[in-house]
């Protein structure tokens, strides 16, 4: 295993360089992108309302962090396996994921908020996380070992 990385030094600080990309934007995250909630969730929501939000901003927020978020994810994905074929299904699924999220999250927001917190919650981690790359390299993993 220790030689295997060794042969993959380079692939392996790539990765290490993206990694410590994704961290930098949950680090700066406040003072990048427009996110009421993020606030607002680590406080006592369950027993406050939402916040005033201006809809346009937090949705292009979403979508700055989403999209920084996925390249360095595919990045990583491209690193890891050396697929173009992959890469392509991999950022499909990226894009028709994030079309539903946003929509979801918008209509969740509009129109259910106060009383579906927990369901803006999770959409929202989903929206602004890097969590389908940890759904996806084992996935794509076992579907190699499979083939």
């Amino acid at each position: 295993m220790l030689q295997i990385l060794f042969q993959n030094k380079l692939r392996v600080l790539l990765i290490l360089m993206l990694i410590f990309a994704l961290a930098c934007i949950r680090a700066f995250e406040k003072e990048l992108f427009y996110d009421p909630f993020l606030e607002y969730f680590k406080s006592n929501y369950q027993n406050i309302n939402l916040p005033k939000t201006d809809t346009f901003f937090l949705i292009m927020g979403f979508y700055f962090r989403y999209f920084l978020n996925s390249i360095i994810s595919i990045s990583i994905i491209y690193i890891i396996f050396k697929d173009k074929e992959m890469i392509r299904f991999t950022t499909i699924l990226y894009f028709v994921f994030f079309i539903i999220l946003i929509i979801f999250f918008y209509i969740v927001l509009k129109y259910f908020g106060n009383s579906h917190k927990m369901i803006l919650f999770y959409v929202r981690r989903f929206l602004i996380q890097p969590i389908f790359l940890l759904l996806f390299i084992p996935g794509f993993y076992y579907q190699r070992k499979v083939k």
